[in-house]
């Protein structure tokens, strides 16, 4: 498969290696020509950097790993209003949250509704925005790999982005539709508001064996 970057991140970088070593090819796009290239150079021999008008046209599925800040100038960097990710899979990372509060940025909706506007057509999926570019590929036992939580309205995107993540050593969970992301969204904001009150996330929500879960309820 053709994974097309857009972000020339630390996440970007590290989710486009890893999966070129899992044998797909990889296309790099963001606004910065120079960084477009260091990015390319990072992922590679299977990493191509492209223009941003020549992105959508050679990438099967998107991954958006940009700022909040950035995001909807980005999308329409690469032409999303004028539909060129029609029909596309397009996998949204962005983590909108202020670092230093933990606060959700947008006032309502959520970064992959956002995408979902701007990038008219495209099926677009959550994925990602809780685990840093460190957490990849997952090379640990089966049953301790990571659960990435995903969402999304399109059943042949939600199909796509868990075959990808599979590709990573992750394991998926699936939310719900696209409206489930802002929920999403803004679990980054309480593993950061947990982390900086001194504690690991990990040991902030229960351990729940979902054989033991009934009718959505557990014993009290």
């Amino acid at each position: 498969m053709k994974i097309g970057l857009l972000g020339t991140g630390n996440l970007a970088v590290t989710l486009g290696a890893a999966w070129a070593t899992a044998g797909h090819s990889i296309v790099v796009t963001g606004r910065d020509p120079g960084r477009v290239k260091a990015a390319a150079e990072q992922i590679g021999a299977a990493a191509t950097p492209v223009a941003p008008g020549q992105f959508a046209d050679q990438a099967d599925v998107v991954v958006v790993a940009i700022a909040w800040d950035g995001l909807e100038q980005a999308l329409r960097l690469i032409g999303g209003p004028d539909g060129v990710l029609s029909g596309k899979t397009v996998i949204d990372c962005t983590n909108p949250v202020d670092y230093a509060t933990g606060r959700l940025l947008p006032e309502t909706g959520s970064a992959a509704e956002l995408v979902a506007k701007v990038a008219a057509g495209a099926h677009v999926v959550k994925a990602l925005h809780l685990f840093a570019g460190a957490s990849w590929p997952f090379s640990g036992e089966k049953g301790d790999s990571p659960v990435v939580a995903i969402c999304g309205d399109d059943a042949g995107a939600l199909g796509r982005t868990t075959a990808l993540l599979e590709d990573l050593g992750a394991r998926t969970a699936v939310l719900g539709g696209l409206t489930a992301a802002r929920q999403a969204e803004e679990t980054a904001g309480f593993v950061m508001r947990v982390v900086a009150a001194g504690a690991n996330p990990r040991f902030a929500v229960p351990d729940v064996d979902p054989a033991l879960l009934h009718a959505g309820t557990t014993d009290q």
